[in-house]
């Protein structure tokens, strides 16, 4: 089959990145656009691929004692207005519903951006005394912050995501929980999603409003742009002191509790897109592919083709690999190549005449292309190893870019240029200035990714204004 006949549909990835993204989103039925501006609608195939990373994140939530609970999508103005560094935070995104019934409401209510005040609230009618903590709750919800400039999965104004808020007895005990969340983020997106994560603290400037600290998990796309793909918040009492969740302690004395936030959302299907697909379509994870193989039968119409590949769809299915037979009379084997290609599923099964003859059929593998004759007796645990070389490899080539797109700057002029060459991480020394992050970012369009966990030291002067460096920092331009 001509290449051609695989990318027709597709803009080129190298040529026109947003186009080629969008064209991803639609052609593989992931989401479409929707009347409501800002909003998508995610289509089955999209939603499939969130549930599988639902899934596996609450498994793993649970193991480490956290609950699932649901509170309100409307929000009153009073509770966010309590902590002035949040509200002022998220006030530009703010939707606020100010009418109900036909009538002008007396208090305005604001469409969920974040939960921390409503469990701030609830928290200080619920905890009395420290027998009561550490409350570690989480919920699956949609939340609404009204961008101004959207894109599918990576910019909605409305999105699904997860948002943990816990309160603890003290200090230390939020903030390992703090960092055991931020773990278990670098789990799901390396684990399941096959793409590595840089983690650390983000800077004063980027830090979450209303946090002493934030941790992030970034990642870096096909196109050197980075991708925060999941972050944990480490509040202290910012939140406990102005909505009084307050408890005797073990020496009877009133304090407030410690508290944290953490959170992932839909937007991981877009780093699923941009760090794994090609021209050919999307590119998915065995581990979190909604089907892990698709069988073509060839010439099905032959006899005893349809009737073998529906024996082979019924032991794979019985053995729970997610498997999808597709017996569509209506397309030819070249059209169903290309739609599964398309659609990223991990492995192609082809069966026609000539292999059931032979006892075997042919595993078409979408990372490499690579085309594997297996005997029909083997399949079902040949399938797996297949499966696992895939996940590792696919987690490989991401780390390849990552490695090939991270320069070193001394100064400026080498920050610009190998930005401009090579766009990517960029990791200098800092002196912690605020001045100096706004300056570079003025210059160069590129962000503090974060202040990673692991330091190095690259010279003893800020990259920006060559006083004493303090830090080394991650930069990168951002979705």
């Amino acid at each position: 089959m001509k290449k051609e006949e695989f990318v027709k549909e597709i803009t080129n990835i190298d040529e026109d990145f947003a186009k080629w993204y969008t064209d991803i989103v639609l052609k593989a039925e992931l989401a479409d656009y929707t009347d409501t501006k800002g909003c998508i609608a995610i289509k089955p195939y999209g939603y499939a691929i969130w549930e599988n990373i639902q899934n596996y994140a609450d498994a793993e939530f649970k193991k480490i004692g956290v609950k699932n609970v649901y509170f309100p999508v409307l929000i009153p103005e009073k509770l966010l207005q309590k902590e002035k560094d949040h509200v002022e935070g998220f006030a530009p995104e703010v939707a606020m519903v100010t009418e109900a019934g036909g009538q002008k409401l007396e208090e305005k209510y604001c469409i969920r951006p974040t939960s921390e005040t409503m469990f701030s609230n609830l928290y200080s009618k619920w905890l009395s005394s420290w027998r009561d903590l550490p409350m570690v709750y989480n919920q699956w919800c949609s939340v609404m912050r009204w961008e101004k400039e959207t894109k599918p999965f990576l910019r909605s104004r409305e999105f699904l995501w997860q948002e943990g808020h816990t309160i603890h007895e003290t200090a230390k005990e939020a903030q390992e929980r703090t960092l055991q969340m931020l773990e278990v983020y670098a789990d799901v997106i390396e684990n399941l999603l096959a793409i590595p994560v840089l983690k650390g603290e983000k800077t004063e400037t980027e830090k979450f409003a209303g946090a002493e600290s934030t941790f992030t998990v970034e990642t870096l796309m096909h196109d050197g742009r980075a991708l925060q793909a999941g972050t944990s918040h480490y509040f202290g009492q910012n939140f406990t002191k102005p909505f009084e969740v307050k408890f005797q302690n073990r020496e009877g004395k009133e304090e407030c509790a410690y508290q944290t936030s953490w959170g992932i959302s839909t937007r991981l299907i877009g780093a699923l897109i941009m760090a794994h697909g090609d021209n050919r379509g999307l590119k998915l994870p065995p581990r979190v592919a909604p089907i892990q193989a698709v069988i073509v039968p060839i010439a099905m119409k032959k006899e005893g083709v349809l009737e073998k590949s529906n024996e082979l769809f019924e032991k794979l299915k019985s053995l729970n690999y997610r498997v999808n037979l597709d017996d569509r009379d209506q397309y030819s084997p070249g059209y169903k190549f290309n739609d599964w290609e398309m659609r990223g599923v991990p492995v192609r099964i082809e069966l026609g005449p000539k292999d059931i003859e032979n006892n075997k059929c042919v595993v078409v593998r979408r990372d490499t292309q690579e085309k594997i004759e297996i005997s029909l007796d083997e399949i079902e645990t040949k399938l797996q190893v297949i499966l696992e070389e895939i996940q590792n490899n696919m987690f490989k080539m991401c780390q390849d870019i990552v490695k090939t797109r991270t320069n070193v700057a001394i100064n400026m002029d080498e920050f610009a240029q190998k930005l401009e060459e090579n766009q990517g991480y960029i990791k200098t020394m800092w002196c912690g200035d605020a001045e100096c992050e706004e300056k570079i970012h003025e210059q160069t369009g590129a962000k503090s990714r974060c202040i990673p966990f692991n330091q190095e030291k690259i010279s003893d002067v800020c990259v920006c204004c060559g006083k004493k460096a303090t830090k080394m920092v991650y930069w990168g331009r951002q979705y």
